[in-house]
C-alpha cells in the first residue's frame, strides 16, 4: 500500500493503539510468551517511525494496564525488563528523531529503577517537537477519571473552582492527557473489539479501527491502511451530513 493514497491534509492529530496479541503470536509459533513481547517491541519501533514519517503529532500506546499487575510475576518481571531495555536503547533515537517522550498512569508503582529512567527520558526529550510519544503505564481509564473527580472536588471544597463552572474543559484540565488533543483514531490489534479501560474520556468521538493482525505482525502498511480507513469516514460530531458538507 502506497503512502501516496494517504491525504496529508486529513491526518489524525492523535493516534492511540491497544497493542494486543503478543502472547497469542508466540503461542501460534510454539514459542514462550516472552518471544511475543520481544517481537512486539520491534513492532512498536516500526509504528513510531511511521508516525514520524507521516508527521502525526501524538501517538499513545497502551503498554501496561492497571489490570496487567494481576499477571504472573515472571511475566511482569519480563515486561519490566523489556521496558527498561527499550528506554535505554531508544533514548538517542528519540532525540535524533525529535520525539518527546511522556507517560500516563500511576508510574509510581513501577520498579524504582524503571521509574527513575522514565523520568530521565522525559527530561531529556522534553523540548522535542516532531512527535509526542506517550506510553500508558499502570494505566486505567476509570482510575484517571476518579483522580480527576477527586482533584476537582478538592478544588471546589477549597473554593478554587466554582461548582457551576465545571464543564468539559475543566475535566479535560484534570486528566492525565490535559495537554493533548482528543484521540482521533483508536487502533486495536488481534481481532478483539473492546476498549479495555483505555482513554475512556478522550475517545468519545474517536474513529475505532479493529484488525485481526496480532501486534507483532502489525507494520507500516497496516498503519497506513488504518489511516486510510479513518480518512474515508465522515466525522460528523453530532451534526448531519448536510451540515458537514
Amino acid at each position: 500500500m502506497s503512502q501516496k493514497k494517504i491525504d496529508k491534509d486529513n491526518l489524525p492529530k492523535h493516534v492511540a493503539v491497544i497493542m494486543d496479541g503478543n502472547g497469542r503470536w508466540a503461542k501460534k509459533k510454539g514459542l514462550r510468551r516472552e518471544f511475543g513481547h520481544k517481537a512486539g517491541r520491534k513492532a512498536v519501533k516500526k509504528i513510531i517511525e511511521s508516525c514520524v514519517e507521516l508527521n502525526i503529532k501524538h501517538l499513545t500506546l497502551y503498554a501496561f494496564s492497571v489490570e496487567n499487575w494481576n499477571r504472573p510475576k515472571i511475566e511482569i518481571d519480563l515486561l519490566m525488563q523489556l521496558l527498561l531495555l527499550s528506554l535505554k536503547d531508544e533514548l538517542n533515537n528519540l532525540n535524533k528523531n525529535n520525539i518527546k517522550f511522556n507517560t500516563i498512569g500511576d508510574i509510581g508503582k513501577m520498579p524504582k529503577k524503571i521509574f527513575d529512567y522514565l523520568i530521565k527520558v522525559k527530561k531529556e526529550t522534553k523540548n522535542n517537537t516532531k512527535l509526542t510519544l506517550t506510553l500508558a503505564l499502570s494505566y486505567g481509564g476509570r482510575n484517571e477519571i476518579i483522580d480527576a473527580v477527586r482533584n476537582i472536588s478538592m478544588k471546589v471544597k477549597n473554593n478554587i473552582i466554582s461548582l457551576k463552572k465545571i464543564d468539559e474543559s475543566v475535566i479535560n484540565d484534570h486528566l492525565y492527557t490535559r495537554h493533548y488533543p482528543d484521540v482521533d483514531l483508536l487502533i486495536r490489534t488481534s481481532g478483539e473489539k473492546r476498549i479495555s479501560n483505555f482513554l475512556l474520556w478522550q475517545i468519545a468521538y474517536a474513529e475505532l479501527y479493529f484488525t485481526a493482525k496480532l501486534w507483532p505482525d502489525f507494520n507500516k502498511k497496516d498503519l497506513f491502511k488504518a489511516i486510510i480507513s479513518y480518512q474515508n469516514r465522515e466525522r460528523r460530531f453530532g451534526k448531519t451530513s448536510e451540515q458537514i458538507k
